[in-house]
């Protein structure tokens, strides 16, 4: 099995910044990407942004390009997000997932979850 932990996430104003960080243990050997979802109150789980493996990928929502930033290194079971410019409709509960096998950046391709930290933006 795999273990993920979350840190980082809170209370910030709009077009403030928060950084987030994700350290996966176990039987890690087998991660080929890292990734960060989040979901809203009433919404869905949606792709925020990932790495594969050397970073042969690198995927990020659109409504999140030029404000986050993800990076880590998935052979060292680490990722980050750094997130400027927040917007009240960041607000959510963020996840820290990892998986073996990926062909695509739906939540549904991961395999292991983190516990999830909330970001919350207020305007």
């Amino acid at each position: 099995q795999v273990q993920l932990v979350e840190s980082g996430g809170g209370l910030v104003q709009a077009g403030g910044s928060l950084s987030l960080s994700c350290a996966a243990s176990g039987r890690t050997s087998s991660i080929y990407a890292m990734g960060w979802f989040r979901q809203a109150p009433g919404k869905e789980r949606e792709s925020v942004a990932s790495i594969w493996s050397g970073y042969t990928r690198t995927y990020y929502l659109d409504s999140v390009k030029g404000r986050f930033t993800v990076s880590g290194d998935v052979a060292k079971n680490l990722i980050f997000l750094q997130m400027n410019s927040l917007k009240p409709e960041d607000t959510a509960v963020y996840y820290c997932a990892a998986t073996p096998l990926v062909t695509s950046d739906q939540p549904t391709e991961y395999r292991y979850w983190g516990q999830g930290t909330q970001v919350t933006v207020s305007s």
